[in-house]
């Protein structure tokens, strides 16, 4: 009766199939023979039994800007459930004086949503960048990605540091919000190994005055010919990291509300989460 209690717990899906057949073989004879310790340990060591991951928690930290406030209102209920779904626990705000060392500690991952890195006063900026460089996870959603001097107020310093976390590139006025088709280059990395080889999803397409090719990793990148650039990049990237930290992604993807229904932003949004708290 234990024996078979215990096999309910016993997941097959984390075992490739041949694993699989070598096992059940090997279990026909031990129990023939009486050797349930033997089996027991054959099959902890053998495969993972179910378990919840390791929670860790996650601050998402939301723009106040008017031209975001519907995909934001949707964002904070997604991303809730994404972490009831995925075991980590999610505090959302839009109040940026949580953005400071003390309350930083408390998180293994900083989810920029839309929060424009000028709207940060120089204290939260230090914060965040120390958070970054201690190798915490750092994912960077749509307007979290304006750099450049453009919207920056009168004599306010600007955060230089910033525009290389980025890769060096500065954002540039985007074309009107469209359909396009993005191409996912990159099916190594954990944040998009689980995504197709292309899908279609609608944007505001941001522009930068040069790619980040060659300086960082390219995770994903827009086919401009399906859709009308303001200014053609030619090879223009929506997704990377920047390798010399720990785990950053930066997903230029995020202007509508209706990404959190395409099942492809979705698990795209788990899997940057996730490899970002990963250790």
């Amino acid at each position: 009766m234990a024996l078979a209690n215990w096999m309910r717990t016993f997941d097959q899906s984390k075992c490739p199939i041949y694993t699989l057949k070598l096992i059940m073989q090997m279990i026909n004879r031990l129990l023939k023979n009486g050797a349930i310790l033997t089996l027991f340990c054959l099959l902890a060591i053998g495969c993972k039994v179910n378990a919840q991951p390791h929670p860790f928690k996650v601050l998402i930290e939301a723009s106040r800007a008017s031209d975001h406030l519907k995909m934001i209102a949707a964002a904070r209920p997604f991303f809730e459930e994404l972490g009831k779904k995925n075991g980590f626990d999610v505090d959302f705000t839009d109040d940026t004086s949580k953005i400071n060392d003390a309350n930083l500690a408390n998180y293994q991952v900083f989810v920029m949503l839309q929060l424009a890195p000028f709207d940060m006063s120089y204290g939260q900026q230090a914060a965040l960048q120390k958070f970054a460089e201690q190798g915490k996870g750092w994912v960077g959603i749509h307007a979290a990605g304006l750099t450049g001097k453009e919207f920056l107020a009168k004599n306010t310093i600007y955060w230089q540091w910033f525009e290389g976390f980025m890769g060096g590139v500065l954002y540039s006025p985007h074309p009107a919000f469209q359909k396009a088709t993005v191409i996912v280059e990159d099916h190594k990395h954990p944040a998009t190994i689980h995504l197709p080889p292309n899908f279609e999803i609608s944007d505001e397409w941001y522009e930068w005055d040069k790619s980040v090719r060659g300086k960082l990793r390219v995770l994903v990148s827009v086919d401009e010919s399906t859709y009308k650039q303001n200014k053609p990049m030619g090879d223009h990237p929506v997704i990377w990291t920047n390798e010399s930290f720990r785990r950053m992604i930066y997903i230029s993807i995020g202007h509508s509300p209706d990404d959190f229904t395409n099942q492809n932003y979705v698990t795209l949004m788990r899997d940057a989460i996730i490899w970002a708290a990963s250790k």
